[in-house]
Formats: structure tokens, C-alpha cells, sequence
């Protein structure tokens, strides 16, 4: 178990974890809050498939901070971009939620440096 969570780690240490992981939580409760079924989403219009299409792009992009990590400026940003238009377009973006889960995990993703390695026994030394 402790073997897991080391290789857990290490990977979520060279990505956006934590900003993708918001971008999918915002992401999936603009989806949630659309209670269209989807056959009514797709045959609407757009203000029935807005939610879906918004929801959808903010999983997408927190997907891909998490396995495509050099991407992660242009995703971060298309990820704001798609929580501002949700606000407009989805129940105001899961009734202000999804949108501000959107914008604060698109921001993390866009700001995110990759952190360095930490050698077991040595310490950092600052210059």
C-alpha cells in the first residue's frame, strides 16, 4: 500500500493535480445541475446542450492537465474561458459554483510549475 501511494505521488508531483482535479469538479456539477435528459439536450437547441458542452469541455480540460501535462498553459486557460461562458450559458454556471470551480482550477492549471525532485536525505540549499 505504501509502494502505491509513493508511485501516486510522485506522479501527482509532476502535474496540475490539484487544479485539474477543480476543473473536473466544476466540470461535472454544471453537468450535474443540466437535468435534461439527453436526448432533450441534443434535439433543444443550445440552451438545453449548453451545459453539457460547457460541463464536458472543463472535464476535458482537467483530464488533459492531468495526463498531458505539457499542455497545461493553453488548457488553463481555455478551462477560464470555458467557466466564464457557463456562467452565461449553463444555470450561471452551476448556480455560481461550477464557474468558480472552473476559474480557480483553470488558474492553478495555468500557473503550475513542475516542482523539482527531492533527493531522500538531502536538503535544499538556498542560495
Amino acid at each position: 500500500m505504501r509502494r502505491a501511494w509513493a508511485v501516486f505521488t510522485a506522479w501527482r508531483r509532476t502535474r496540475p493535480f490539484w487544479g485539474g482535479a477543480l476543473l473536473v469538479l466544476g466540470g461535472g456539477w454544471i453537468v450535474r445541475l443540466m437535468s435534461y435528459p439527453l436526448l432533450v439536450a441534443v434535439s433543444g437547441g443550445w440552451n438545453s446542450s449548453a451545459g453539457y458542452i460547457m460541463g464536458g469541455a472543463l472535464i476535458l480540460f482537467g483530464l488533459t492537465a492531468w495526463f498531458a501535462p505539457l499542455y497545461g498553459q493553453l488548457v488553463g486557460i481555455l478551462g477560464v474561458l470555458a467557466a466564464l461562458a457557463a456562467f452565461v450559458g449553463a444555470n450561471l454556471g452551476g448556480l455560481f459554483l461550477g464557474t468558480l470551480l472552473g476559474i480557480v482550477g483553470g488558474s492553478m492549471v495555468w500557473s503550475w510549475g513542475e516542482k523539482p525532485v527531492r533527493l531522500k536525505g538531502s536538503r535544499a540549499r538556498v542560495a
